[in-house]
């Protein structure tokens, strides 16, 4: 789950993390009033979507403009740029060429900028430890510094009985080059980042940049936090601050229906029990010349009401031109997919190929079902044999 940066900036404040004023505003108006309550004379406009590289981007209607993250110098110019922001779609490189609308901005206060860097926290997989990662590259992708600057990457794996202790946080100062009042400050400022990351069962923590100010304060200049999602049960006050706005809607019908979907840019709609066994198929999509339109897990207990719901949502993404249903019954019935699918095919008007493979409990059952139901469902006797069908029968109705 992600959220905008000022509501990242709220509660890594709440932890002592330090960060500049502001104040969020949904109009323009709201934006010049929220610049009369900061010190100026510098203020910082910054549109609010889940998406980085906004400063970078373009806005549709003006391609040759300015970003999404604009200085001004008075409240009267603020309210100008907030005027050109607000109701206007934004292009980062994150986004898409779809770009996302601007519905609200954070006007922040000015800072006396000396350096950027860049500081996070994530779980690293690699040794299974939460993970402070810092660079001397502040405000650039640290994909890029990745590939292209690895040695300026600095990590520090933290032992979880031990927690984040002090000489983590001065190892990594001494590596970024800080000195005098900028280590106590630096060392503060991770160790309330590493509270807030283990209290809110965060999954990243990312400020990028991290600046150091001219009278060597450590401050977060951009927030992001995603938390992880099925930690939420612990967090309701969290799940409050989801914007349904910035969410793909079919992914928030399925999470409503406790399904694992995720959006994809192909052509045929999976559906699939098992986190592995979707990855699989997706791959063999692949590998007959096709590309999925989604990831898309009906879990081991899905019943006929979420098998239905699931058809639905990958019906009603326009991109699908072709449906593999890929099944293994063993906690899950293939009797009851086929129901499922059978009924949400009705429902639909199903007008694309639909291709069912189904192997294990009750797989007879489950088609003699599809069989009986009359509606021109392919069987597949195997995964390959399925993707081998679902791609041809996609070419040749199209």
């Amino acid at each position: 789950m992600n959220i905008h940066e000022y509501q990242a900036k709220e509660l890594l404040k709440s932890f002592g993390v330090a960060v500049l004023e502001g104040h969020v505003a949904w109009t323009p108006e709201e934006a010049e009033a929220a610049a009369r309550k900061l010190p100026g004379p510098i203020y910082v406009v910054k549109s609010q979507i889940h998406a980085g590289g906004r400063g970078a981007g373009r806005f549709e209607d003006d391609p040759n403009g300015k970003g999404g993250v604009r200085l001004a110098k008075s409240p009267e110019e603020v309210r100008e740029n907030a005027a050109a922001m607000i109701g206007h779609t934004l292009i980062t490189k994150q986004t898409g060429p779809k770009g996302k609308r601007v519905q609200r901005l954070y006007v922040e206060a000015g800072c006396d900028i000396k350096r950027e860097l860049y500081l996070s926290f994530l779980l690293d997989r690699a040794t299974s430890r939460v993970t402070l990662m810092a660079s001397v590259e502040g405000g650039m992708e640290i994909e890029e510094v990745a590939e292209n600057h690895p040695e300026k990457i600095i990590r520090a794996a933290i032992d979880p009985v031990t927690g984040m202790m002090g000489f983590h946080a001065r190892k990594v100062a001494y590596a970024l080059g800080l000195e005098g009042k900028q280590i106590a400050s630096f060392v503060k400022f991770t160790l309330a980042m590493y509270e807030a990351y283990m209290k809110l069962d965060c999954a990243v923590i990312e400020i990028n940049p991290l600046v150091v100010t001219g009278a060597g304060d450590i401050v977060a200049l951009d927030a992001k936090v995603s938390f992880d999602d099925n930690a939420l049960y612990r967090h309701p006050d969290l799940e409050k601050l989801i914007d349904e706005t910035e969410e793909d809607p079919k992914e928030l019908e399925a999470a409503r229906h406790g399904l694992n979907y995720v959006a994809l840019d192909g052509n045929i709609g999976c559906m699939v029990n098992g986190a592995g066994l979707a990855m699989a198929t997706m791959d063999i999509i692949k590998l007959y010349g096709a590309a999925p339109a989604n990831f898309l897990d009906v879990g081991g207990g899905a019943t006929k009401e979420r098998v239905t719901a699931a058809f639905k949502i990958i019906l009603s993404d326009p991109n699908v031109e072709g449906i593999l249903v890929n099944i293994f019954g063993g906690i899950m019935r293939c009797d009851v997919i086929a129901e499922g699918v059978v009924s949400a095919a009705r429902e639909v008007s199903l007008n694309v190929p639909l291709v069912v493979r189904l192997e294990g409990t009750n797989v007879e059952l489950g088609k003699e079902i599809m069989a009986k139901s009359g509606l021109p469902i392919i069987s597949a006797e195997n995964l390959a044999d399925a993707a081998e069908k679902v791609v041809r029968a996609v070419k040749e109705s199209t």
